[in-house]
């Protein structure tokens, strides 16, 4: 492991709240990567708290839509870490700009082995959150990890079915597949040779004038001042061109109905990504504990409102399921 050099102002998209003690950590997962994250505490908070760790939106840092789910959080009196995962942001991981859904869901049981060694934790009382692609990672690692005694995942894509079938499965069969894979096979080995890896781009800039919604939404919060941030992947270049390619062959949520801690599954249903939402839950619902699974449908949010409308987000909601469960 090298040591990390963590930015030490305050960098966020978000202003800093006056009800919580905010400082900046680093904490190590299982294949020796260092993450980086921020930690949030309720200011004048004594004794040993319930705990939850953030991660998301798939290809932001903690700079963004997860340091202000963990900052709020905090507020409402849990001790919580936004982190960037591993290849990303000020985490470490090389090379850089990878993603992985193995290493990935590791990424967020490491957090909860962090949380759990804190001496102002209780380690009986320990959650995650995870937005959008790292919604799915949260279920991911909530089917993986009983310590994670509650899940929400908000806004959440499965980053498998996505890269192996398309958006609405529209590329699911082996034709289509084979076609990406091969494309990739033909990156890897000229990357190999000149060692030079190219990335992906991030949300396209400018917009074309027939985007889709959803773009319009990506492009409205990473490439404005109201998400920007210089170290996020949608804000610029977004992640190496095969850096998803592990996801076609390896599904992350396929034990999810086993899961016997809580979830919940926060959408909106203007969302595209709604689908994700909804048949995740429908596999929860279906598993062996459906008495605490949970879908909250905030009706007319998009995808990107439940990154940072305030407004739009179910706090309470959220708030409530996390005490119930993390009493």
């Amino acid at each position: 492991m090298t040591a990390l050099e963590l930015t030490p102002i305050w960098d966020k998209v978000f202003p800093e709240s006056d009800k919580v003690e905010h400082g900046k950590i680093i904490f190590h997962n299982r294949y020796g990567i260092e993450l980086a994250a921020d930690v949030y505490k309720p200011k004048g908070a004594t004794g040993k708290l319930p705990a939850i760790a953030v991660s998301g939106p798939f290809g932001a840092v903690k700079e963004q839509s997860s340091g202000l789910y963990a900052q709020t959080l905090a507020e409402r009196g849990f001790l919580t870490i936004a982190f960037d995962p591993s290849f990303t942001g000020e985490s470490g991981g090389s090379p850089r700009y990878m993603a992985s859904p193995d290493i990935n869901t590791e990424d967020f049981m490491a957090s909860v082995d962090y949380l759990m060694n804190r001496d102002d934790v209780d380690p009986e009382r320990v959650g995650i959150l995870g937005i959008c692609g790292w919604g799915g990672m949260a279920v991911s690692a909530a089917s993986c990890d009983p310590r994670i005694k509650a899940t929400v995942a908000s806004t959440m894509y499965n980053m498998s079915r996505v890269n192996a079938n398309g958006y609405f499965d529209a590329d699911d069969s082996a034709e289509k597949r084979n076609e990406a894979r091969a494309a990739m096979a033909a990156r890897r080995t000229a990357e190999y040779a000149s060692r030079d890896y190219a990335r992906a781009g991030g949300v396209v800039d400018p917009l074309p004038d027939d985007a889709p919604q959803f773009v319009r939404g990506y492009h409205a919060y990473y490439k404005t001042p109201r998400g920007y941030h210089a170290r996020s992947l949608n804000s610029n270049d977004g992640w190496t061109a095969i850096g998803c390619e592990s996801f076609v062959n390896f599904p992350t949520n396929v034990y999810a109905d086993e899961i016997e801690n809580a979830v919940m599954i926060v959408h909106g249903d203007k969302a595209h990504s709604f689908y994700f939402g909804k048949d995740t839950y429908d596999q929860l619902a279906h598993g062996v504990n459906p008495a605490n699974k949970e879908l909250v449908v905030v009706e007319g949010a998009n995808h990107t409102d439940l990154y940072d409308q305030v407004d739009i987000i179910p706090w309470d909601t959220i708030v409530d399921f996390y005490q119930k469960y993390l009493a």
